[in-house]
């Protein structure tokens, strides 16, 4: 049958269990956007292209988790974006997809192809956009390419290590004519099991440690539930102390487990103190860096370092490998569980984990310290009182969190289990709103879907708050609480630590909200419900109360500076 390459393109996504297609249109998409009105594809407007990307991206990751339990559930984010300017504003969120490890696929329109040697407005190089934050990227110039290409570009982004792709879909491409059949994506393979002479090797590096360090990364969430299992069975085996990478965003390990201790904080003095050991595990890492460069190295030099994962690029990337193995991470950890665990008595796990006592005694004062802001001086909340109202009121809520400052005070004083957590690992503002957006879609689409609780930053809510619009037509059910201190703390905090100054000695250019903006008026002009809360004790009624309503719900929480 004879029909357009746009409509083969919607064909060939609903074949592959795509349901909804986020994005913004312009006139180069309008054959895809025909197309879709044809088809069963929900449609998702954001009204801006970096809003339909982190959509599509927190969608991307909630479905993720949704697959590891249910095989039918197709993880694909899709995301359509308008020519060169369009991509160019979906880039902030690209980046932040692409550190998040979202299997996305992003596409944008362009122009024909014989029409481009005449440099019309709108015109640059898609791909060169594109690229350094895509697994893959092309442009599709033949229409009977189309199946091919796009069944690559699936495949790309689903198989571990999973991340963006992009296709340029040019309009005398897509208005085109074709006969052509979409192809078959086929099953994803894992990483496998990598080297066995690795694995054996590590093992023996591992009964040979005294003090060994399982440091987890985000790749162990993104791989399943049963990687997490997996990491936990290994720390029991080898009994390893256990650490969040810097920047972990995901739930790589259940934080209230007995060998867990802490994330390692992005502070030089602190991150080196946790990984001064001489055997340190680096499991599914990518992200174990400080935020600006580091005078001291992080770990000793002899360190024995162990590398894991999916990834062949973070494989000794910043540390030397003494043994790599790059596999898929359950299975990896689950077989070096069953050999170092074998050769390690039980007089020296027991041993090993009286030292995780030690270090967990040593190290709890100070990451409750960088997660408590309580000041009992202050009319309004802490960051540390509202987290423990979240807590209390919504334990089993799934977060989406871009909170920044109060990221620590969420880590460190609310026990999380797997799939229950994701955050902006990309760390530039504006991803964490869309993809609450996002993710509360994909949770709907579950048989018993959990509360979706968006906790966003003032600073970053302002990046995006029209992201809110969709939310409100498309009929999401979310909660939103702004933790807002009405400026950006994380520069404050960082011009601290980069000057060496006292707060009182700098002058904070552009870091305030003064005046401040009306946040709940903002969230009602898009259709949803808005609530300024200043007093702490009016949190927990107002957060039950949203959570009970259907819709999106924003509450713009009063917290000190």
């Amino acid at each position: 049958m004879t029909r357009t390459t746009a409509d083969l393109f919607t064909e060939a996504l609903e074949g592959y269990g795509v349901e909804h297609v986020f994005g913004n249109p312009g006139t180069t998409e309008l054959p895809v956007m025909d197309a879709l009105a044809d088809s069963d594809l929900e449609y998702v407007l954001g009204l801006h292209e970096d809003v339909a990307v982190g959509m599509a991206a927190g969608y991307a990751q909630t479905r993720r988790y949704h697959s590891h339990h249910d095989d039918s559930v197709c993880p694909l984010g899709v995301v359509n974006l308008h020519i060169t300017p369009g991509l160019a504003h979906g880039l902030g969120n690209l980046y932040g997809a692409s550190v998040a490890g979202a299997p996305l696929l992003v596409t944008a329109g362009n122009h024909s192809t014989d029409f481009r040697h005449e440099e019309p407005i709108l015109s640059g190089d898609l791909e060169a956009l594109a690229d350094q934050f895509c697994k893959w990227s092309a442009e599709v110039l033949d229409p009977d390419a189309l199946p091919t290409m796009l069944r690559r570009a699936v495949r790309v982004a689903l198989t571990p290590p999973t991340g963006p792709v992009f296709l340029g879909l040019p309009l005398d491409t897509m208005l085109a004519e074709t006969d052509a059949e979409p192809e078959r994506v086929g099953p994803i393979p894992t990483a496998g099991r990598g080297d066995a002479r690795q694995i054996a090797h590590a093992a023996e590096l591992l009964a040979d440690a005294e003090n060994p360090v399982l440091v987890v990364g985000d790749e162990i969430a993104r791989a399943g539930h049963g990687a997490v299992d997996a990491a936990v069975a290994f720390a029991e085996a080898t009994g390893a102390r256990v650490h969040g990478e810097i920047l972990a965003c995901e739930i790589d390990f259940p934080t209230d487990h007995d060998q867990w201790v802490s994330y390692v904080p992005p502070d030089e003095q602190l991150a080196a103190t946790l990984m001064n050991t001489d055997t340190l595990v680096f499991a599914g890492c990518s992200t174990n860096t400080t935020l600006t460069r580091h005078e001291a190295p992080l770990v000793p030099a002899d360190a024995t370092c162990i590398h894991l994962s999916p990834d062949a690029w973070e494989v000794g990337k910043n540390q030397p490998a003494d043994a790599a193995v790059i596999g898929d991470l359950e299975a990896t950890l689950s077989e070096l569980a069953d050999l170092a665990g074998g050769a390690i008595s039980d007089e020296e796990r027991d041993a090993r984990l009286e030292r995780v006592d030690t270090m967990q005694t040593m190290a709890s004062q100070q990451m409750e310290q960088m997660g408590d802001d309580t000041d009992d001086a202050q009319s309004v909340a802490s960051k540390a009182e509202l987290v423990d109202t979240l807590r209390e009121v919504a334990p089993d809520a799934y977060i989406v969190d871009e909170g920044v400052t109060a990221k620590y005070a969420m880590l460190t004083r609310w026990p999380m289990q797997a799939e229950q957590y994701v955050s902006n690992k990309g760390g530039g503002l504006g991803y964490g709103l869309p993809a609450s957006v996002g993710a509360a879609i994909a949770e709907s689409m579950r048989p018993a879907p959990r509360d979706v609780l968006g906790f966003v930053g003032d600073g970053s809510y302002l990046y995006y708050p029209h992201a809110l619009y969709s939310a409100v037509r498309h009929g999401v059910d979310l909660t939103v609480v702004i933790p807002d201190n009405r400026n950006y703390r994380i520069l404050k905090d960082n011009a601290v630590e980069l000057f060496g100054a006292d707060e009182s000695d700098l002058d904070f250019v552009g870091m305030d909200f003064h005046p401040p903006v009306d946040i709940p008026a903002n969230a009602e002009s898009h259709g949803a419900r808005g609530e300024r809360i200043e007093a702490p004790e009016r949190i927990a009624g107002a957060v039950e109360s949203a959570m009970a309503r259907d819709g999106p719900d924003v509450l713009d929480v009063a917290v000190h500076d």
